[in-house]
């Protein structure tokens, strides 16, 4: 699963806050990134922000330089079609499988984004980033309270792109009914009006029947019929001066030529010269043939002329009476295109209420066809919803949330009134949630502290890993408010999100730093005024240390050592027992 999916592959960062130049080689798996509070770890995601699209700012650029720069490459699935897409749309190039996206911010707050080297708007790279990353902090659980995001979530779990595709089409066409029945009930009640202002064009129209493209050859034409006189003149003269006389330009050219031939074949580097100078001289001979064979067919027409302008005002003064807009040429095209129309809209006229109650009778049938849709749609969505809540609740267990429940509603509108239909179906859909036994459920906005919804979003997102194109999961502060028992279950659902796609995490917790596959660590040192982080991946000792300090907060303590071992060791027979077992 993982190989069909990108990856981020490493972020480079220079000149960004703290961190003067620092690189991370990223490898597939989990990995966390850890380090001192105030080391730089916020820059990271500072800089992933950046190459995402978000707001830059000239205070990011470290102090001392004139500018920043981050960059970030993704390896890109041959089977991901959607991104490739994206990628052709953008002229972006992609060498060995990856692109490199990259961020410059000067010290005056001047940006450019590139994606695959070609320069993109902050938006577009957002909109690209959508398709490779998912970013959560503290603050994105907010997304979770709007109902939109949690229809989505259900959309995309029940993979219900194709139903929703589907009723949108059936309520596009009931709305196209209604807009022309709502029209043609206007235009009834201008009946009279309106079908002598068609009469009256459809009349002129007839009258001069102009064409599509006609008005730009009579143009042409005449601006050739009226300027004969000067185009003989100056063709004549340019004959002239190639042909006609003894010394004409071709009769030099052709002396030159006599001269040269004798030369071909002793030496190398001047035949190609007479090649091309006897090349260009064929060239000016049919240049100046052509324009003999013009000049015998130009000739004045004075009737022509007049007959070219006499139509032109024609079309001119029907442009003038009938059409619409500033733009001549658009004018003109949508002249021919009413006249198209006028028949089946002097039909619509005619035909008065017969007309209308024939259209009244699709609507009724294409509200039916509407109702079905919107039916079938809101259907997946029960079935669907049942499956998440059941899923996610199973995950919220596993985080030590034991009388968690999470209930996925989908609330159907009336499916007879008309006014219950919008953009996405007839359903609201609402998560609902209760933390303790015994007690309602409730909207999370109201029943979810901020560390639930954290562990609300981390189980979602382990449930929709499997289905998702999203290659990346980026966390910061998914352990906040936990500890103990409950931060070793969040490491294990991170590490079990992890089978399904690339995770990176931020974390300050040693439960949660364990599980990774990778490990980095940022640190800061500092020289008088100047402070500076750097990051470096640490495994073995390195690593033992770093858990240990994480638990204790000091390097050097022997008794949080051999905790940290003891943590690995643990979470190293958890993986073991996993590989017969799925963890759960």
């Amino acid at each position: 699963m993982v190989s069909e999916l990108s990856s981020l592959e490493e972020i480079s960062i220079r000149s960004l806050g703290v961190i003067d130049s620092s690189t991370l080689e990223l490898g597939s798996g989990f990995t966390v990134l850890s380090g001192e509070t105030g080391a730089g770890k916020t820059m990271i995601l500072t800089a992933i922000g950046l190459v995402m699209g978000s707001k830059s700012d000239s205070d990011f650029v470290r102090k001392g330089s004139e500018r920043l720069s981050v960059s970030a490459r993704f390896a890109i699935s041959a089977g991901a079609k959607e991104i490739s897409h994206v990628l052709d749309d953008l002229g972006a190039e992609v060498e060995d499988g990856s692109v490199l996206v990259a961020r410059t911010v000067t010290s005056q707050g001047k940006s450019r984004i590139t994606i695959g080297g070609a320069q993109v708007t902050a938006t577009q790279a957002a909109i690209f980033a959508e398709l490779l990353l998912e970013v959560h902090a503290q603050s994105s659980t907010a997304r979770l309270n709007k109902p939109a995001y949690q229809r989505d979530i259900v959309d995309s779990y029940g993979g219900l792109e194709s139903e929703v595709v589907g009723y949108q089409s059936e309520l596009h066409r009931y709305n196209e009914l209604t807009e022309r029945i709502a029209d043609l009930e206007k235009r009834l009640r201008e009946k009279d009006r309106e079908t002598a202002e068609i009469q009256e064009f459809v009349k002129a129209f007839e009258k001069v029947k102009p064409e599509l493209g006609e008005l730009e050859d009579i143009e042409n034409e005449i601006s050739r019929l009226g300027s004969v006189e000067t185009i003989n003149a100056d063709v004549t003269a340019a004959l002239g001066y190639l042909s006609d006389e003894e010394q004409s330009a071709l009769n030099l050219l052709q002396s030159a030529r006599r001269s040269l031939e004798p030369l071909r074949g002793k030496d190398g580097s001047l035949d190609p010269i007479i090649e091309r100078f006897v090349d260009a001289l064929f060239s000016v001979e049919e240049s100046s043939g052509d324009l003999g064979r013009y000049l015998s067919g130009l000739e004045a027409n004075p009737a022509r002329f007049e007959h070219l302008q006499v139509r032109k005002s024609e079309i001119s003064l029907l442009i003038k009476k009938f059409g619409k807009g500033s733009d001549r040429a658009e004018a003109y095209r949508g002249l021919i295109s009413d006249a198209e129309e006028a028949a089946q809209r002097l039909k619509d006229l005619a035909g008065g209420d017969s007309r209308l109650e024939e259209l009244r009778s699709e609507q009724i049938a294409q509200f039916a066809k509407l109702r079905t849709a919107a039916l079938q749609l809101s259907q997946a969505r029960v079935k669907t919803a049942a499956q998440i809540s059941t899923a996610v609740t199973g995950e919220l267990h596993d985080l030590s949330m034991a009388n968690a429940t999470l209930i996925v509603r989908v609330v159907q509108a009336d499916p007879e009134k008309t006014s219950s239909y919008a953009a996405f179906g007839i359903d609201d859909v609402r998560f609902d949630f209760t933390s303790h036994a015994g007690q309602d459920p409730l909207p999370i906005t109201k029943a979810a502290s901020g560390g639930e919804l954290s562990r609300i979003m981390l189980a979602i997102e382990v449930v929709l890993a499997e289905k998702s194109p999203v290659g990346t999961y980026i966390f910061d502060e998914v352990d906040a408010g936990v500890g103990g028992k409950t931060a070793v279950e969040v490491g294990r659902r991170l590490a079990k999100l992890a089978e399904q796609a690339q995770v990176l995490v931020v974390t300050h917790l040693p439960q949660v730093a364990a599980w990774a596959n990778h490990h980095f660590v940022v640190a800061k040192t500092e020289s008088g005024e100047i402070t500076e982080s750097h990051v470096r991946e640490v495994v073995g000792e390195e690593r033992i240390v770093e858990i240990a300090r994480l638990l204790s907060g000091q390097e050097e303590s022997e008794l949080a050592r051999k905790h940290a071992e003891e943590l690995l060791e643990l979470v190293k027979d958890s993986v073991g027992k996993g590989a017969k077992k799925s963890v759960k």
